[in-house]
């Protein structure tokens, strides 16, 4: 196949637009650029790019920025390294322009030659228990979003609860309940915006019961998760001895895999820790007296939540059982809690995306290694030219956020490959100037908001936190945010 003339490769660097400025995003954005630099020329594709990103939200970083728990700084400094990938002239930042409502496919496809979607999730899976329509039944990612201070979230949480109940053995499902066992004054040193802080003041929680279907050995939690489960001041850890009586094998499955190795490692401090907080008469990790309880119950399902007058009251939960495979099975033996709310965090639902085929089983967009295809894998589905997903978009919402480094890699190679098997070497996009863009959203009435923008909110924040001796404090408003961004 002939190469493209140098003046083709020189003054017509490709044009993409990735939806989403999140880490799947800015990630895939960087990766895109060195790929570039180091192989586009051979590639015949150039060793350049015009990447705009646009962000739905009127601040950039996603997941970073909110779905991240607040008591989580050291994960937030990766939010350091997502501006500074940010920072580049060849990364143009459009937030506060929406896929599907500011911009359909049609009028990027006529601007950009290819099309990256890195949408991430902001809905729970659904809770298929009796009793999951009671009032008190809340999915976390609505409780992370209030808590993270997403714009347009509700500005109040009820947590009058004393007794509450978080489904879940992952993650998400311990930042929960570590937020519910906060005392406020705990968070000072954080993000935390200042509603929350004071909704936090008021938390009625007493007692925690944290429902996991497995086994120690099969549970998702992180080792840093679990090490800051293990300094919760006046809390004191429960769990059942017996959940940790586990046999040889399943042992030695656990052994096999590194990370959760570590995992049940850590998960058996706690248990030595929570022997020890009883003896001691009920302490926490220090020795001071507990005033919260946090119970952590393995092999146990829910099976349903009680109400009464349409309200939560308790909740219903099956034992299991569970081979050294990971296999589970019912045992038809139940057990009742009393509390007055449930949390549930059972899995994120990535979000559908106008015009773009889903896959309703995996909760992804339809793709097979990253590119678009018009039916879910297995299902006689073919690519969409020009169209590719990454991070939960493309591989559902599991893994860590650095997970998504290694998704990126792969859509973005099956990209180039693509584009440098085009007869244009991926040139397809009819509209190449770089303001198009800009005279499209203006000739509608968006204003966009720029990394400058950006950058004018976190001065913002930052200036206020130091009025409080914090490191920022984050704006919720999305109208302040606007203003904020635009400078006026």
């Amino acid at each position: 196949m002939p190469a493209p003339a140098r003046g083709e490769e020189a003054g017509s660097p490709l044009r993409v637009a990735v939806i989403g400025a999140g880490p799947a995003g800015v990630y895939a954005s960087d990766i895109l650029l060195r790929q570039l630099r180091e192989k586009g020329a051979d590639l015949g594709l150039g060793e350049r790019a015009r990447i705009d990103l646009f962000e739905k939200l009127p601040v950039p970083f996603g997941l970073v920025r909110y779905g991240v728990a607040p008591d989580h700084p050291s994960i937030k400094y990766i939010a350091g390294a997502l501006e500074k990938t940010l920072d580049n002239p060849e990364i143009h930042l459009y937030a506060d322009v929406e896929f599907g409502k500011d911009v359909n496919l049609d009028d990027l496809l006529e601007r950009y030659d290819v099309v990256l979607f890195a949408t991430g999730a902001v809905d729970d899976r659904p809770l298929e228990i009796a009793g999951h329509e009671l009032d008190g039944v809340h999915g976390a990612a609505h409780f992370v979003e209030w808590y993270d201070g997403y714009p347009d979230a509700d500005q109040d949480w009820p947590l009058d609860a004393r007794q509450v109940a978080v489904i879940g053995g992952g993650n998400v499902a311990m930042d929960v309940s570590r937020i519910l066992m906060r005392r406020a004054d705990d968070l000072l040193g954080t993000d935390i915006p200042d509603n929350v802080y004071q909704g936090i003041q008021g938390n009625q929680a007493r007692e925690l019961h944290m429902f996991i279907r497995r086994g120690p050995a099969q549970a998702k939690f992180s080792v840093q998760e679990l090490r800051e489960l293990e300094k919760l001041p006046g809390v004191q850890i429960v769990i059942d001895e017996e959940d940790f009586d586990l046999d040889q094998e399943t042992i030695d499955r656990a052994g096999a895999d590194k990370l959760t190795r570590q995992m049940l490692e850590e998960l058996f401090t706690i248990r030595e820790m929570a022997e020890d907080m009883a003896e001691d008469g009920g302490v926490d990790f220090e020795g001071n007296p507990a005033d919260r309880r946090f119970y952590m119950h393995f092999y146990r399902m829910p099976a349903a939540i009680i109400g009464q007058d349409g309200k939560v009251t308790g909740i219903r939960a099956e034992k299991t059982k569970v081979t050294p495979e990971g296999t589970m099975e019912e045992t038809s033996q139940y057990e009742e809690y009393p509390v007055q709310a449930v949390y549930h965090a059972i899995g994120y639902k990535p979000a559908e995306v106008p015009g773009i085929p889903y896959d309703f089983a995996g909760y992804t967009l339809s793709n097979v290694h990253g590119r678009v295809t018009t039916a879910p894998e297995g299902q006689d589905g073919r690519p969409i030219d020009r169209l590719y997903a990454t991070g939960w978009a493309k591989r559902g919402p599991v893994g860590l956020i650095g997970s998504t480094k290694s998704d990126a890699l792969e859509t973005i190679g099956n990209m180039l490959d693509d584009l440098a098997a085009s007869p244009t070497r991926g040139r397809f996009a009819k509209d190449r100037d770089d303001d198009s863009i800009d005279r499209f959203l203006a000739d509608k009435g968006i204003q966009p908001i720029d990394f400058a923008g950006w950058k004018r909110v976190d001065a913002y924040e930052r200036a206020e936190g130091a009025k409080a001796g914090r490191e920022h404090i984050k704006v919720i408003d999305p109208d302040q945010l606007r203003q904020l961004a635009h400078g006026e």
